[in-house]
Protein backbone atom coordinates (compact mmCIF):
# COMPACT_ATOMS: atom_id res chain seq x y z
CA UNK A 1 0.00 0.00 0.00
CA UNK A 2 1.39 3.39 -0.97
CA UNK A 3 1.52 5.71 2.00
CA UNK A 4 1.98 9.47 2.24
CA UNK A 5 5.13 10.86 3.81
CA UNK A 6 5.07 10.60 7.59
CA UNK A 7 2.06 8.23 7.71
CA UNK A 8 2.67 5.38 10.18
CA UNK A 9 -0.82 3.96 10.51
CA UNK A 10 -3.50 2.95 8.03
CA UNK A 11 -6.34 5.40 7.44
CA UNK A 12 -9.68 4.38 8.97
CA UNK A 13 -11.56 1.88 6.84
CA UNK A 14 -14.09 3.47 4.49
CA UNK A 15 -12.65 6.96 4.77
CA UNK A 16 -9.89 8.76 2.91
CA UNK A 17 -8.09 11.06 5.33
CA UNK A 18 -6.42 13.87 3.39
CA UNK A 19 -3.76 15.40 5.56
CA UNK A 20 -3.42 19.16 5.24
CA UNK A 21 0.36 19.08 5.56
CA UNK A 22 0.57 16.71 2.59
CA UNK A 23 -1.82 18.88 0.57
CA UNK A 24 0.29 21.95 1.37
CA UNK A 25 3.47 20.10 0.37
CA UNK A 26 1.92 19.14 -2.97
CA UNK A 27 0.78 22.71 -3.67
CA UNK A 28 4.26 24.03 -2.88
CA UNK A 29 5.74 21.38 -5.17
CA UNK A 30 3.46 22.49 -8.02
CA UNK A 31 4.81 26.05 -7.81
CA UNK A 32 8.37 24.75 -7.79
CA UNK A 33 7.75 22.32 -10.64
CA UNK A 34 6.05 24.99 -12.76
CA UNK A 35 9.00 27.30 -12.22
CA UNK A 36 11.49 24.56 -13.04
CA UNK A 37 9.98 22.89 -16.12
CA UNK A 38 6.80 24.79 -17.09
CA UNK A 39 3.23 23.54 -17.42
CA UNK A 40 3.75 21.56 -20.64
CA UNK A 41 6.56 19.40 -19.16
CA UNK A 42 5.14 19.24 -15.66
CA UNK A 43 3.95 15.80 -14.59
CA UNK A 44 2.15 14.27 -11.63
CA UNK A 45 5.21 12.06 -11.12
CA UNK A 46 7.51 15.06 -10.90
CA UNK A 47 5.17 16.86 -8.50
CA UNK A 48 4.91 13.81 -6.26
CA UNK A 49 8.66 13.31 -6.25
CA UNK A 50 9.29 16.95 -5.37
CA UNK A 51 6.66 16.82 -2.60
CA UNK A 52 8.05 13.57 -1.21
CA UNK A 53 4.80 11.65 -1.62
CA UNK A 54 3.43 8.88 -3.81
CA UNK A 55 1.47 9.61 -6.99
CA UNK A 56 -1.67 8.29 -5.31
CA UNK A 57 -1.45 11.12 -2.76
CA UNK A 58 -1.76 13.61 -5.63
CA UNK A 59 -4.49 11.71 -7.47
CA UNK A 60 -6.58 11.46 -4.31
CA UNK A 61 -6.83 15.25 -4.39
CA UNK A 62 -6.76 16.13 -8.10
CA UNK A 63 -7.63 14.06 -11.16
CA UNK A 64 -5.02 15.69 -13.43
CA UNK A 65 -2.26 18.27 -13.51
CA UNK A 66 -4.68 20.73 -15.14
CA UNK A 67 -7.15 20.31 -12.27
CA UNK A 68 -4.29 20.79 -9.82
CA UNK A 69 -3.06 24.00 -11.44
CA UNK A 70 -6.59 25.41 -11.76
CA UNK A 71 -7.20 24.72 -8.07
CA UNK A 72 -3.92 26.39 -7.19
CA UNK A 73 -4.73 29.48 -9.23
CA UNK A 74 -8.19 29.64 -7.65
CA UNK A 75 -6.61 29.46 -4.18
CA UNK A 76 -4.32 32.38 -5.02
CA UNK A 77 -7.28 34.36 -6.31
CA UNK A 78 -9.24 33.68 -3.12
CA UNK A 79 -6.48 35.27 -1.04
CA UNK A 80 -6.99 38.49 -2.97
CA UNK A 81 -5.03 41.72 -2.90
CA UNK A 82 -6.16 44.06 -0.13
CA UNK A 83 -7.39 47.46 -1.27
CA UNK A 84 -5.12 50.16 0.19
CA UNK A 85 -6.53 52.87 2.43
CA UNK A 86 -3.74 55.42 2.80
CA UNK A 87 -5.99 58.48 2.56
CA UNK A 88 -4.60 59.81 -0.72
CA UNK A 89 -4.63 58.77 -4.36
CA UNK A 90 -0.85 58.85 -4.58
CA UNK A 91 -0.51 56.75 -1.43
CA UNK A 92 -3.02 54.18 -2.67
CA UNK A 93 -1.38 53.95 -6.10
CA UNK A 94 2.05 53.60 -4.52
CA UNK A 95 0.77 50.84 -2.22
CA UNK A 96 -0.73 48.93 -5.17
CA UNK A 97 2.57 49.18 -7.03
CA UNK A 98 4.51 47.96 -4.00
CA UNK A 99 2.34 44.85 -3.65
CA UNK A 100 2.36 44.15 -7.39
CA UNK A 101 6.14 44.56 -7.61
CA UNK A 102 6.65 42.20 -4.68
CA UNK A 103 4.46 39.55 -6.32
CA UNK A 104 5.97 39.90 -9.78
CA UNK A 105 9.55 39.81 -8.46
CA UNK A 106 8.99 36.68 -6.40
CA UNK A 107 11.47 34.11 -7.78
CA UNK A 108 8.77 31.47 -8.32
CA UNK A 109 6.00 33.78 -9.54
CA UNK A 110 8.35 35.45 -12.03
CA UNK A 111 8.75 32.05 -13.74
CA UNK A 112 5.23 30.69 -13.25
CA UNK A 113 3.10 33.65 -14.37
CA UNK A 114 4.62 34.07 -17.88
CA UNK A 115 4.41 30.32 -18.48
CA UNK A 116 0.75 30.12 -17.43
CA UNK A 117 -0.10 33.12 -19.61
CA UNK A 118 1.33 31.27 -22.60
CA UNK A 119 -0.73 28.20 -21.71
CA UNK A 120 -3.82 30.41 -21.24
CA UNK A 121 -3.66 31.32 -24.93
CA UNK A 122 -4.15 27.62 -25.75
CA UNK A 123 -6.46 26.50 -22.95
CA UNK A 124 -9.74 28.30 -22.12
CA UNK A 125 -9.89 26.77 -18.64
CA UNK A 126 -6.48 28.13 -17.71
CA UNK A 127 -7.39 31.44 -19.32
CA UNK A 128 -10.48 31.81 -17.12
CA UNK A 129 -8.57 30.82 -14.00
CA UNK A 130 -5.79 33.29 -14.72
CA UNK A 131 -8.35 36.01 -15.41
CA UNK A 132 -9.95 35.39 -12.02
CA UNK A 133 -6.61 35.29 -10.22
CA UNK A 134 -4.83 38.20 -11.89
CA UNK A 135 -7.41 40.47 -13.49
CA UNK A 136 -10.67 40.27 -11.56
CA UNK A 137 -9.15 40.88 -8.13
CA UNK A 138 -6.99 43.75 -9.39
CA UNK A 139 -10.01 45.32 -11.09
CA UNK A 140 -11.74 45.21 -7.72
CA UNK A 141 -8.82 46.96 -6.04
CA UNK A 142 -8.67 49.60 -8.79
CA UNK A 143 -12.41 50.23 -8.40
CA UNK A 144 -11.94 50.91 -4.67
CA UNK A 145 -8.96 53.21 -5.26
CA UNK A 146 -10.87 55.23 -7.87
CA UNK A 147 -14.07 55.38 -5.81
CA UNK A 148 -12.23 56.68 -2.75
CA UNK A 149 -10.29 59.21 -4.83
CA UNK A 150 -13.53 60.50 -6.36
CA UNK A 151 -15.06 60.79 -2.88
CA UNK A 152 -12.07 62.87 -1.73
CA UNK A 153 -12.29 65.09 -4.81
CA UNK A 154 -8.95 63.92 -6.21
CA UNK A 155 -10.51 62.43 -9.35
CA UNK A 156 -13.57 63.54 -11.34
CA UNK A 157 -16.84 61.63 -11.35
CA UNK A 158 -16.91 58.93 -14.00
CA UNK A 159 -13.20 58.06 -13.75
CA UNK A 160 -12.66 54.62 -15.26
CA UNK A 161 -11.18 51.96 -12.91
CA UNK A 162 -10.06 49.80 -15.85
CA UNK A 163 -8.09 52.70 -17.30
CA UNK A 164 -6.64 53.35 -13.86
CA UNK A 165 -5.50 49.73 -13.61
CA UNK A 166 -3.84 49.95 -17.04
CA UNK A 167 -1.99 53.13 -16.07
CA UNK A 168 -0.92 51.88 -12.65
CA UNK A 169 0.09 48.26 -13.22
CA UNK A 170 0.65 48.10 -16.99
CA UNK A 171 4.11 49.74 -17.06
CA UNK A 172 5.25 47.68 -14.06
CA UNK A 173 4.14 44.42 -15.67
CA UNK A 174 5.91 45.38 -18.89
CA UNK A 175 9.11 46.16 -17.01
CA UNK A 176 9.21 43.07 -14.79
CA UNK A 177 7.53 40.35 -16.87
CA UNK A 178 8.13 41.29 -20.51
CA UNK A 179 11.43 43.17 -20.41
CA UNK A 180 12.47 41.39 -17.18
CA UNK A 181 14.50 44.40 -16.13
CA UNK A 182 15.47 45.60 -12.68
CA UNK A 183 13.69 48.46 -10.96
CA UNK A 184 15.99 51.46 -10.44
CA UNK A 185 15.92 53.26 -7.11
CA UNK A 186 12.85 55.47 -6.89
CA UNK A 187 11.14 53.78 -9.86
CA UNK A 188 7.93 52.97 -7.98
CA UNK A 189 7.72 56.51 -6.59
CA UNK A 190 8.12 58.02 -10.06
CA UNK A 191 5.68 55.54 -11.60
CA UNK A 192 3.08 56.29 -8.92
CA UNK A 193 3.43 60.04 -9.52
CA UNK A 194 3.15 59.58 -13.29
CA UNK A 195 0.07 57.36 -12.93
CA UNK A 196 -1.63 59.86 -10.63
CA UNK A 197 -0.87 62.75 -13.01
CA UNK A 198 -2.26 60.75 -15.95
CA UNK A 199 -5.40 59.81 -14.02
CA UNK A 200 -6.10 63.40 -13.10
CA UNK A 201 -5.83 64.54 -16.71
CA UNK A 202 -7.95 61.88 -18.40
Amino acid sequence: MTTERGTRRRAPAGAAVLREDVTDAIRAAVFEELAAVGFARMSIEGIARRAGVGKTAVYRRWKSKLALVLDLVAAVAAQGMPAPATGSLYGDVRAVLELAAYALRHPVASQVIPDLLVEAARNPEISEAIKAALLDQQQGVAAVVVREAVARGELPEGSDPDRALDLIVGPLYWRLVVVRGELPRGYLDDLAASAVAALKHT
